[in-house]
């Protein structure tokens, strides 16, 4: 793990837990979304978005280590990502990231991001 890394920068595992909880709180009432997370608790859910956004950002290399390579794609074909879900998804990430109140540029970085992962799973287009 970089000392120099985004993930340090922004300020490490209490912000990436900060993000994936915001973005879970907004999940867990939304009837489109929370019928993609078959278990009960969205715990587990979240300490695997938490563990792979940490990951990807330079921090502990936890989620390869319990989970192996992320095959994001692989991992989400089995719900319909349709343009509504990824705009709810999108929503409420934007949501908790807002609430983390990063310097704009690291909010842009982290917003980017977060766009352009939104979009590549995209797997249907019927509602």
């Amino acid at each position: 793990m970089r000392s120099d890394s985004f993930y340090d920068t922004i300020g490490g595992h209490d912000t990436f837990v900060r993000l994936v909880d915001g973005f879970y709180r907004g999940v867990a009432d939304d009837p489109l979304l929370r019928p993609m997370y078959p278990e009960e608790d969205l715990a587990p859910a979240a300490a695997r978005l938490t563990a792979f956004l940490e990951q990807y950002w330079g921090g502990p290399t936890t989620y390869s280590q319990e989970r192996g390579h992320p095959r994001l794609r692989m991992r989400h074909a089995p719900y319909k990502v349709n343009p509504q879900a990824r705009d709810r998804w999108l929503a409420h990430m934007r949501t908790a990231l807002d609430e983390l109140d990063l310097a704009p540029l690291h909010h842009a970085q982290l917003w980017d991001y977060l766009e352009r992962a939104a979009h590549s799973l995209l797997n249907s287009f019927e509602d």
